[in-house]
């Protein structure tokens, strides 16, 4: 393979100007991550009076020492229904892929020290997505619970979507894919289907509460007087019901039990042997990633640029480099997985469409995943383009991103716009992750493009009516314009495309490789990993 020869000078002012403006972007993630964690903080002392720890100790608790976490999510319903400030952000659930005893698993917690654990809309979407991730990647999952149900605030949005997380509880179960679930506190209503419809349930006495109707509803609906340890407490369940295997004494000990679970199903007895080649550090220094690249998405860069700090040895063998200019592709290997690598250098032109749609089925014929390193402006358009097929070609290439049969994994690194979110496998086409940088920005056009569109539209319109256009119409428009790019750059702000689950998170562009490679590891993996399913799921009798 060709070594990429990089052209950037790390003491460009340049450089130095995209590494600060990048450094406040990070800055800013890292600040709403941080103020949703003070919020949990404000509850320590009470969850320590009552013997309880917070669900993010529960969480670090549960992992092994020292192995990697990747939490997904983290902005899920950023400012959104009672998130005012960002403070709430994250759907009121900590979830991510971490190691239990080994064991490669899907990690989900209620996080009751917000709201108490009640449900948002975006955070039952984001249940819907994790339970996605481990179905497709034949991940155990382990969850932390308690929670007050479903925000009632919100029921009608959450109500029907609600029932599809209980449908593929049990379709995870059938699959053959476990679900250990402990619960630390309430679990009531809708929730109590949570630990009734996994395969392994510990609850934690005098704490656990799961029961379809509380006593305050039940004397309600009924006149019936029961006090909660009758009605739904940790030792009913283990001892009367049969609803829980496993009686815990505390969090700890509840995790302790869940880490013997996950230790007992000897998962790794079944780990498929995924051939890798020799891992090799890239030639240059992954941190220069964010002087690069600029904050602001509307300045271009070399996509080889990332692409050398991202693969082995920056080796990387480009497909058709002649063909078309501005969309590259090429195989590389990434920690040692190989890989096929689609980028942007520009729009994506016919030629452009047709080579990424033949470069996609000779990954497929070799079995070899892709990589979609996204930054374009969409589609080419103009007349040019139209007499030269543009939207047949860019169809091919559409047919072959939806239908392509290896893993795909897409990093936002710039724009995202238009149909080039489609033809870079955006979130619609079901990448198995996607991630995206804190500069990139995701939306139908542009801003500036979207209002001179509405400007012209808009004149027109008035001319057709007669209306002469002076100084106060000129005005009009003006503050029409400005009013649309203020509110394409809100919705098109990576907080908010993250807010709306249009990726699995923002990360840092110093973790991308470690992120590409530990799902490229979790990708093969599953892809060769047998299951044992059966009918119906585990069901209790």
């Amino acid at each position: 393979m060709t070594i990429l020869e990089s052209r950037i000078n790390p003491q460009d002012d340049t450089f130095k100007a995209n590494r600060e403006g990048m450094f406040d972007a990070i800055n800013a993630l890292r600040a709403v991550e941080s103020s949703v964690i003070a919020t949990e903080e404000k509850v320590r002392a009470k969850y320590h009076k009552r013997g309880q720890m917070l669900p993010r100790e529960r969480v670090h608790l549960l992992l092994d020492r020292g192995s990697p976490f990747m939490e997904l999510s983290t902005l899920c319903g950023y400012k959104m229904h009672d998130d005012k400030d960002g403070s709430l952000a994250g759907g009121n659930t900590i979830a991510g892929i971490g190691y239990v005893e080994g064991v490669r698993c899907l990690i989900v917690a209620s996080n009751s020290a917000i709201k108490g654990g009640t449900m948002t809309p975006f955070g039952v979407q984001k249940t819907l997505r994790l339970q996605e991730i481990a179905l497709q990647q034949k991940l155990p999952v382990v969850s932390l619970i308690e929670s007050g149900g479903a925000n009632l605030m919100y029921q009608a949005e959450l109500f029907i979507p609600g029932g599809k997380t209980f449908a593929n509880q049990a379709r995870l179960s059938a699959a053959g894919i476990p679900q250990v679930t402990v619960v630390h506190g309430s679990s009531t209503a809708g929730g109590a289907y949570m630990p009734g419809l996994s395969d392994y349930v510990v609850m934690v006495r005098k704490k656990a509460k799961v029961f379809l109707a509380g006593p305050p509803l039940l004397l309600a609906a009924t006149g019936e007087i029961a006090i909660d340890e009758d009605l739904g407490g940790a030792e009913m369940h283990t001892q009367q019901a049969g609803t829980a295997e496993f009686l815990a004494e505390s969090d700890a000990d509840g995790i302790r039990i869940a880490r013997e679970i996950v230790r007992g199903l000897h998962w790794n007895a079944d780990k498929p042997d995924v051939p890798r080649l020799a891992a090799k550090a890239p030639r240059y220094d992954i941190d220069e990633l964010c002087g690069v690249v600029s904050s602001d998405y509307r300045k271009p860069f070399d996509c080889r640029e990332v692409i050398a700090r991202l693969v082995d040895d920056s080796e990387f063998l480009e497909f058709k480099s002649e063909y078309d200019k501005q969309t590259v592709c090429g195989r590389a290997v990434i920690d040692g997985h190989a890989v096929g690598i689609i980028s942007n250098n520009g729009p994506i032109t016919t030629a452009g469409a047709t080579k990424a749609g033949q470069f996609i089925q000779l990954c497929c014929h070799a079995n070899v995943p892709i990589i979609y390193l996204m930054n374009t402006t969409g589609y080419m358009v103009g007349t040019a383009s139209e007499q030269g097929g543009i939207v047949k070609h860019g169809s091919k290439m559409i047919q072959a991103v939806a239908n392509a049969t290896v893993p795909q994994i897409t990093l936002v690194m710039g724009g995202s716009f238009g149909a080039g979110n489609y033809g870079m496998c955006g979130r619609g086409f079901g990448p198995h992750f996607i991630f995206a940088w804190p500069n990139s920005r995701t939306a139908v056009m542009g801003g500036e493009q979207a209002a001179k569109v509405m400007s012209i539209i808009t004149r027109e319109k008035w001319i057709k009516q007669g209306k002469e256009i002076g100084e106060q119409e000129e005005g009009i428009l003006k503050m029409l314009e400005m009013q649309i790019i203020n509110k394409f750059d809100e919705d098109s702000h990576p907080f908010a495309a993250s807010a709306r689950l249009f990726d699995d998170g923002i990360i840092d562009p110093r973790d991308s490789r470690r992120a590409l490679a530990l799902t490229l590891s979790v990708c093969r993996e599953s892809q060769r990993r047998e299951l044992r399913p059966n009918s119906f799921g585990v069901a209790r009798f």
